[in-house]
């Protein structure tokens, strides 16, 4: 199977958003810290060195966006960007810290569970995938508690660049499979490369429509 297709109109509309404005608001590292809640949301999760802030800054057009995610102390926050005041990107702090305490790291993934089960104007949550390495135990382990939390998230496969047409194709098909029957999973799987720009008009045009 293929990603769903989009009209140039939504594509053209999923652009014009993503061109606008988009400023980083906030880091927090408490529920007691999370910005009011305001326009929609959308968050971006994945095991770590996924490519999430590469395809954050390739999705707004802007190289420095989500430098905050790859800086030394601001790793672990949940990193809030304002898009034109109509939506909000929401950066997660990447699965598994190899270099951090593990009482840091459960207390930065607790922190992430809470604001995923408890945010109302969380709209969807991207789960990113390596499209070279497919689903991980630990991405079946966040999809059952985003099922569990109804928390509509949809896979986005990163790199693409790195990997034959066949290979992902099979990858798609494989993480297609995988989701048919979970409640919370957005049917259409996404291959993205932040290097070649391959899928992010559709990623933008998915996105739009939840602003």
């Amino acid at each position: 199977m293929t990603q769903t297709p989009h009209s140039a109109q939504a594509i053209e509309k999923g652009r014009v958003l993503f061109c606008g404005p988009c400023d980083f608001m906030l880091g927090v590292v408490s529920m007691e810290t999370l910005p009011p809640e305001g326009a929609s949301e959308i968050a971006f999760a994945g095991r770590s060195n996924v490519g999430k802030s590469s395809l954050l800054n390739a999705l707004t057009g802007r190289k420095g966006l989500a430098r905050a995610s790859t800086t030394p102390g601001r790793t672990q926050e949940i990193n809030f960007f304002d898009l034109s005041g109509t939506l909000r990107l929401v950066d997660l702090p990447g699965f598994g810290y190899a270099k951090a305490a593990k009482k840091d790291a459960k207390r930065w993934a607790g922190l992430t569970r809470d604001y995923l089960r408890g945010r109302q104007t969380l709209r969807r949550v991207c789960l990113l995938v390596d499209s070279r390495h497919g689903l991980k135990e630990i991405d079946g382990e966040v999809m059952t508690m985003l099922d569990k939390s109804a928390v509509n998230y949809q896979i986005v496969l990163t790199k693409a660049d790195k990997v034959k047409p066949t290979e992902a194709e099979a990858t798609v098909a494989a993480v297609e499979d995988a989701i048919r029957r979970r409640p919370a999973a957005h049917p259409s799987v996404l291959l993205t490369s932040a290097e070649t720009g391959a899928g992010l008009g559709e990623l933008r045009a998915e996105l739009a429509m939840l602003a």
